[in-house]
């Protein structure tokens, strides 16, 4: 009997464990969690709750399903209405964690200030907040919400991915126009600091609080052409309607709205004003940015379901229940896996601490599991349906889609990922309604205008050629002025005249060369060269014309005669004028290389193209004083050099070329040219080319001119008289001998007259001889029979040092030998002291 009662008993424990032990094993560890979500009709979001739970009760369906250790434990939601007020939310928790059960994590958060104060509040009830609404960028502040963990990415991201395809396209000009509410606000906000971050210009910022058309006109008078827009989906069609009757669509315009969220495109309503197929048109081409709401991939995820299993059983629900589809319900989904795998690592990390401690009894504390919780939610890793589920600095990791309206759909063109920051574009998918993407805002495209090649090397040939013209004629004065060009020869005025020709010819070599590529330091040293170079040949050219033509005129005008000796310095003293001037203007306002902006011009090939042509010249601070300075004193000279020459205009000389005619002319030529080259160029400073040529050829038609009016005719002189002129040039190098010879015989007559004279006054002073004697002795010395001793011994030296070949009288004129007052009377010339009328005697017969 007791055997067959122990066997009972066995058989009975036995069934107890078959039956019941199965039902032991599918008791699931329930897991306490707050619910914050708005309930009540007035807060505006009635029907959120009801969108969302479906997605939620499916994730709670599928938790059951896993295996353990997650299918251990039980998610309990426990729903707490939060109003959308902060204060009221506030203390629906306070009151949830009085009464119990003790809670480990809030799950949800819809509205952004009450998200804002709860999770700010967080760490004080150590608690862990995982929301799948939390988007505003200021809950990115780590700081301040460090317990806050949201599956759907932050507005930031949206900002992010608009930056970089601004950047892509190298848009640096942008406006925003922005729908009135907190969440867009503050994305605003935070769109504009990122855009400055990125040199980006904001150039206006319009609200769509009033009247979106009187917004939208004012980005056009801004002359926006890339727009921003944030506004949710319902005011699309608002907005594109404006932009189509104000002509804010097409090639010129480009479209980027971020900020309606995960919807998708709703600009195809009809609105007051505005046919649907205008906001069609007005709306394509606009790129929209937002969140991916459902991944692409056909892979089954954490919970076993492909992200398109999921969609279709959450609309089956939806449809069953007949409440409207959420946004947020694929976030919604994964939040809830979330949460469950991160109590679920903790519950069992605690489980394991307590079984294995090397202590009895140990329990874990709050702090230890709340530290533990926060570090299971950071490290979340799982495939969602909303894509790769992670986190980093509490900020959800996931990709921006970037889809373009294309006709009536919006086609997929890029990809912006958070965890890289980097942004894929597919450009064979992407359409524009121009060539290229459009302009920022209408393109100014500098023009530098410069001397071309051709034309400074043809101006610069002509130059090449004056200055060697002007060397070959300057080399054969120099040379053959020493034979036999005495008599045609001008002086040195020549000389310097050409060498101002020189000078000013080599200017035009210089200022071609605006275009080449030196450096600021070559550019500098180049303007001083030019003006040197041209403002002393020009000074040195004058002066030396100046002063032939005043030469003649002093001959010609008896009250000027004696004036005639100082007219060598008239070169000398306007080069030193000149000098100063200029040295002055180097040391205190040198010239520097400047550019200078000219007047915009359109482009007829590209009505968004305006070329605005620039320039580089020489200038310096104050310019204009300095060139009023060397006109100044410039000016009046060449007015008087003009009234001279007019004065000698008739007078008629033996000379080629030095007539008062070509003089005249060529002084009237020099200030006509110099008149018309300063006008020139200051008229047409704005154009560097025209002005480089005009200038050229006014200093080179001016020497040119000037070589052929004034030497022109003394080499074909020289051409067609050279036999004449060489023996002219033979019979000056035999005066030039016999000049040389009369100076000797001069010298050897004054050391007679020196020897007579001593020995007059030794005979005068001898010793031991009464006074009365003496005196009658020196009359006998002086009577004529004595001076006629003396004549016979000075005649012959007399007679040899004025011959007749040179200026003295012949042997035959006995009369002036035989009157004692042609030796002790000096000429009635030298009497007066009239030299300088004598010497004026031997000049050419100008006037």
């Amino acid at each position: 009997m007791e055997q067959r009662g122990a066997a009972e008993v066995f058989w009975v424990l036995l069934v107890c464990w078959l039956v019941v032990g199965p039902v032991l094993a599918q008791v699931r560890h329930p897991l306490p969690v707050l619910w914050m979500m708005p309930i009540s009709s007035g807060s505006g979001r009635e029907n959120l709750t009801a969108a969302v739970a479906p997605a939620v009760r499916l994730a709670l369906q599928d938790l059951k399903r896993q295996p353990p250790p997650l299918g251990n434990y039980e998610v309990q939601l426990q729903l707490l209405d939060s109003q959308c007020d902060p204060a009221k939310s506030l203390k629906a928790l306070f009151d949830a964690m009085w009464a119990g059960p003790e809670y480990l994590l809030v799950f949800g958060g819809v509205c952004p200030p009450v998200t804002a104060l709860v999770a700010r509040s967080l760490p004080a009830f150590n608690l862990v907040q995982v929301s799948f609404a939390a988007s505003s960028p200021s809950l990115s502040n780590r700081k301040w919400y460090r317990n806050l963990f949201s599956t759907v990415p932050s507005d930031r991201a949206l900002n992010q991915a608009t930056v970089k395809l601004l950047q892509r396209y190298k848009w640096t000009r942008v406006g925003v126009i922005t729908e009135e509410g907190a969440r867009l606000s503050e994305m605003k906000q935070d769109l504009i600091r990122q855009l400055l971050k990125a040199d980006v210009q904001v150039v206006s910022t319009q609200s769509l609080s009033e009247d979106a058309c009187s917004s939208l006109r004012k980005l056009k008078e801004s002359d926006v052409r890339i727009i921003i827009g944030q506004f949710e989906d319902d005011s699309a069609s608002e907005v594109f309607c404006c932009a189509y009757t104000l002509n804010m669509f097409g090639a010129r315009y480009q479209w980027v709205v971020a900020g309606g969220g995960t919807a998708g495109w709703r600009p195809g309503s009809q609105v007051s004003g505005c046919a649907a197929n205008s906001v069609l048109t007005a709306a394509d081409g606009s790129i929209r940015i937002q969140i991916r709401q459902l991944s692409h991939t056909n892979t089954p995820g954490v919970s076993g379901r492909t992200p398109q299993d999921y969609q279709d059983a959450y609309l089956r629900q939806v449809i069953q229940e007949g409440s409207k589809v959420s946004q947020l319900h694929t976030f919604a989904y994964d939040a809830v896996w979330v949460a469950a795998r991160a109590l679920g690592q903790v519950m069992e990390a605690v489980k394991h601490k307590e079984k294995y401690s090397s202590q009895r009894n140990v329990s874990v504390s709050e702090d230890d599991v709340q530290k533990r919780l926060l570090e299971a939610v950071k490290q979340t890793q799982f495939e969602g349906v909303t894509g790769p589920v992670s986190f980093r600095n509490g900020e959800r990791m996931a990709s921006i889609e970037l889809i373009q309206f294309q006709g009536s759909s919006g086609v997929l063109v890029g990809e912006f990922s958070t965890a890289t920051q980097q942004l894929r574009l597919m450009n064979h998918l992407m359409q524009f309604k121009g060539p290229r993407p459009a302009r920022d805002q209408t393109v100014v495209v500098l023009q530098r205008q410069h001397v071309s090649l051709l034309l400074y090397g043809i101006v610069s040939s002509a130059a090449a050629v004056t200055i060697l013209i002007t060397l070959t004629v300057l080399c054969f004065r120099i040379i053959c002025r020493k034979h036999w060009l005495q008599r045609w020869s001008g002086g040195s005025q020549d000389e310097l005249l050409l060498l101002g020709v020189l000078l000013s010819s080599s200017s035009v070599l210089i200022s071609g060369l605006d275009g080449a590529p030196l450096s600021n330091r070559i550019s500098e040293l180049l303007c001083s060269v030019r003006l040197w170079t041209l403002s002393v040949g020009h000074t040195v050219g004058f002066a030396a014309l100046f002063t032939k033509t005043w030469r003649i005129y002093s001959l010609c005008s008896i009250k000027l005669t004696t004036r005639l000796q100082q007219t060598g310095y008239v070169v000398l003293w306007m080069l030193l004028l000149d000098v100063f001037v200029l040295t002055s203007w180097q040391i205190l306002d040198p010239l520097r290389r400047v550019v200078l902006q000219h007047d915009l011009q359109s482009d007829p090939a590209d009505q968004d193209v305006i070329v605005r042509p620039y320039s580089e010249h020489c200038s310096s601070i104050n310019t204009e004083l300095w060139l009023t300075a060397v006109y100044g004193y410039k000016g009046p000279l060449l007015g008087l050099g003009c009234f001279v020459a007019w004065n000698i205009r008739t007078v008629q000389v033996d000379l080629p070329a030095d007539s008062g005619k070509h003089l005249t002319l060529s002084m009237f030529a020099v200030t006509v040219f110099s008149v018309s080259g300063v006008s020139g160029s200051l008229l047409i400073s704005h154009n560097p080319p025209v002005q480089f040529f005009l200038t050229s050829v006014l200093i080179l038609c001016c020497n040119i001119f000037i070589l052929s009016w004034l030497f022109g005719p003394k080499f074909l002189y020289m051409w067609l008289n050279g036999s004449e002129l060489q023996d002219e040039a033979a019979e000056g190098e035999a005066e030039e001998q016999l000049r040389r010879l009369n100076q000797q015989l001069k010298s050897q007559t004054a050391q007679l007259d020196v020897q007579i004279e001593t020995i007059t006054m030794q005979l005068s002073e001898t010793p031991g001889s009464p006074e009365p004697d003496q005196k009658l002795r020196a009359d006998a010395i002086n009577s004529p029979e004595h001076v006629r001793r003396r004549l016979s011994v000075q005649l012959p030296i007399l007679h040899h040092s004025y011959l007749p070949a040179i200026g003295g009288v012949s042997a035959s004129s006995s009369s002036l030998f035989g009157s004692e007052g042609a030796f002790v009377s000096p000429p009635p010339a030298a009497e007066h002291g009239d030299s300088f009328l004598y010497a004026t005697q031997l000049e050419p017969q100008y006037c």
